[in-house]
């Protein structure tokens, strides 16, 4: 049956809602804003409260029989092509984990690629599935990773039989693509299924000109951010469905088991228009964003000293499938500074946030709603620093010990699980090689772990470490984000290594 996108369901039940002046009894506490401190009303505005309501006795009734949420599901499915959609309130750190769930249970196996979020090395933790890593294809030139290959999850479904399905990364936070359509091939000729992380994907079903999105290229489950490349409002998710290998009933008990029983209606209301807008406009929306990331690529490539990364780069028989151009990725290793110096001098001196920054590079992604104007601004933000750095008016970068991406791998000498709820000990930095990590480390942004609970540590990521936090690296999730010290399993806890790994 034919939907009509036109309708917005979230939103005009919220209209109804203010509408008819309802008197709530219920929470949210500051009552459509008239308990709230009027300093905060000031920053935040009322609109805010007033969309802030019970999604069930408030936007719709107790019972929920006006299907609000579900008709508004569906029409996000019928707006992409998959065949049933779910939304999530917590991001899609939680939707990732309720798809692990509905493919491997605890002690069962499942294919991961290494380069995986640590919202999947959570969901391990939290599940006790094993996890099997797939080797990213590591560009040791670039220093960056992309992607797993089909070949290599071939390969590790031929070492590892019993696994239950596969999760891979794409795009990655740099905008390179796995081959989705092979690595589901794979999958489906074992009957088993691929849960794809496509987070920075949101967009990817709405124009020919990008990366082909993870359900048309055959995967059965695609977690993705409305927030990140799309209008949704930050922890706004959906993932969606298709096949025969997952029980739609599964998959929704998994996320009612992790999920909030106090969602947001706003999240919800960002996820509804933006569907809206994007079935409506989509394909002219991006058009124009792709015309002028294209022109914003030439203006910065023309930068003496900066080098915007390209297919030409990225996309070839060892590196990834393909390329999403909106990430904007900057190689700066021609001028003397990192990329954590660039990414705080363009705060600080001209008020622009970048997103990934490392030891070489900063990803300036544009969106739709980019315009002349901030491409600009944000062109001109970067000849400026050039010229600066070229001129030795900001401090040399700090060195950092990386001499390439494969030497940071280490060996799961303890599944994660045990690892990380096993007795531990923290020690000092400098004596923690050869012991056995027992938390995650995670240089944020993008947030892949360089450590995961269960890995032996060596001397070669451990320098990594330090030498990337002392030039401008971020470790938050850390027990020690100065890394002082390092959570480890202590000496007599006994750890049970995995079988088979």
């Amino acid at each position: 049956m034919r939907m009509d996108h036109d309708e917005a369901p979230v939103l005009e039940a919220l209209e109804r809602y203010q509408r008819t002046d309802e008197l709530p009894f219920t929470p949210p506490g500051h009552k459509q804003a008239r308990g709230a401190d009027p300093r905060v009303r000031a920053v935040l505005g009322d609109a805010v409260f007033h969309g802030d309501v019970l999604a069930s006795g408030g936007l719709d009734d107790r019972r929920t029989r006006g299907g609000v949420l579900e008709r508004a599901e569906r029409l996000m499915a019928d707006a992409v092509h998959a065949e049933h959609t779910f939304f999530s309130t917590c991001g899609s750190s939680l939707s990732v984990k309720a798809a692990m769930l509905a493919v491997a249970g605890p002690h069962e196996k499942l294919l991961v690629g290494r380069d995986a979020h640590k919202s999947v090395v959570s969901g391990l933790v939290l599940s006790g599935i094993h996890p099997v890593w797939v080797e990213p294809r590591w560009d040791d030139t670039r220093l960056l990773a992309h992607a797993p290959s089909a070949d290599a999850f071939e390969a590790a479904f031929e070492a590892h039989p019993d696994a239950r399905g596969a999760l891979v990364t794409s795009p990655t936070p740099y905008g390179t693509c796995a081959d989705l359509a092979r690595i589901a091939q794979v999958c489906h000729r074992r009957g088993r299924p691929l849960v794809v992380d496509e987070a920075w994907g949101a967009h990817l079903p709405f124009h020919p000109d990008v990366p082909t999105w993870a359900m048309d290229a055959g995967a059965d489950v695609c977690v993705t951010s409305i927030h990140k490349m799309g209008s949704g409002l930050e922890q706004g998710s959906v993932f969606h469905l298709q096949g025969p290998h997952i029980d739609p009933a599964l998959l929704a008990q998994r996320s009612d088991l992790l999920g909030t029983t106090s969602p947001s209606v706003l999240i919800y209301a960002g996820m509804d228009g933006w569907r809206r807008q994007m079935a409506q406009h989509g394909h002219e929306l991006l058009s124009r964003a792709l015309e002028l990331t294209a022109r914003t690529r030439d203006r910065l490539q023309a930068i003496e000293g900066v080098h915007v990364n390209g297919r030409e780069d990225f996309v070839d028989e060892g590196g990834a499938a393909d390329l999403d151009p909106l990430p904007v990725v900057l190689d700066l290793s021609a001028l003397p500074v990192t990329g954590y110096q660039a990414a705080d001098w363009l705060r600080e001196h001209r008020r622009i946030d970048v997103h990934v920054s490392d030891h070489r590079r900063i990803n300036t992604q544009l969106t739709h709603a980019d315009d002349d104007g901030t491409a600009t601004a944000l062109v001109d933000a970067v000849r400026d620093l050039a010229e600066r750095a070229r001129a030795r008016e900001l401090p040399p970068g700090p060195t950092i010990s990386l001499s390439a991406s494969s030497a940071l791998r280490m060996e799961q000498a303890v599944l994660p699980r045990d690892a990380y709820f096993g007795r531990v000990e923290d020690v000092p930095a400098e004596e923690a090689e050869g012991r056995v990590a027992a938390e995650m480390i995670t240089p944020y942004p993008p947030g892949i772990p360089a450590v995961l609970p269960g890995e032996r540590l060596t001397g070669t990521v451990l320098d990594y470490l330090r030498t990337g936090l002392a030039a401008g690296m971020n470790l938050p999730d850390a027990a020690d984000p100065g890394l002082r010290t390092v959570r480890v399993l202590a000496e007599n806890g006994h750890p049970v290594p995995p079988t088979d790994a």
